[in-house]
């Protein structure tokens, strides 16, 4: 396990649940576990926020619908004032490739939804974020999942393909990493 002699972690995604027993998952859940008891910024792009969630208590479920493609997310009141999301105008369109959310960590506050899944972006203290959306991703990313056959089954299941370029969010991901970067500078 790498020490977290970091200024911060970002925790990305990946096709397994984060109620895998797998063995590097395992790793990263304790890592991120660690990272919290540190004092550690902490950023989770969906399976990472999923880990996060987990690793501060709160439950990792199936989601009721499969939310994958280009979905619209709602800030709230909160989420408005945040100072990752300053600048983010709400609506927004972001990238979303997930079959499984959680429940809001034990003092977490809410900051994001859309329509297929209630929490899609929360804080807990001054720095530890989980966004279930994927900011990060780029036209050739999408394309590239789109292909792996561990994703063909979701593939499968859309009523349409996906438009890998239907949205340019690389402003939007640039935002977001610089703002939360200014949470503990």
């Amino acid at each position: 396990m790498p020490a977290l002699g970091h200024s911060g972690l970002v925790v990305l995604g990946g096709p397994m649940s984060a109620n895998d027993s797998l063995p590097g998952l395992v790793d990263e859940l304790a890592m991120i576990e660690r990272a919290l008891d540190r004092g550690v910024p902490l950023l989770g792009i969906c399976l990472g926020s999923q880990l996060i969630a987990k690793a501060l208590g709160g439950r990792v479920y199936r989601n009721g619908a499969l939310e994958i493609g280009w979905e619209t997310v709602h800030l709230t009141d909160a989420g408005r004032r945040d100072p990752v999301f300053q600048g983010i105008e709400s609506p927004a369109t972001f990238f979303h490739w997930h079959s499984e959310t959680f429940d809001l960590p034990p003092g977490a506050e809410w900051l994001a939804w859309s329509e297929k899944t209630r929490y899609q972006a929360y804080r807990v203290g001054s720095s530890v974020y989980g966004v279930q959306f994927h900011p990060e991703v780029t036209a050739g990313m999408i394309e590239d999942w789109s292909r792996e056959p561990v994703n063909c089954g979701d593939i499968a299941m859309l009523s349409r393909p996906i438009d890998a370029r239907a949205h340019d969010q690389s402003g939007l991901a640039r935002q977001i990493m610089e703002n939360w970067l200014q949470t503990f500078r």
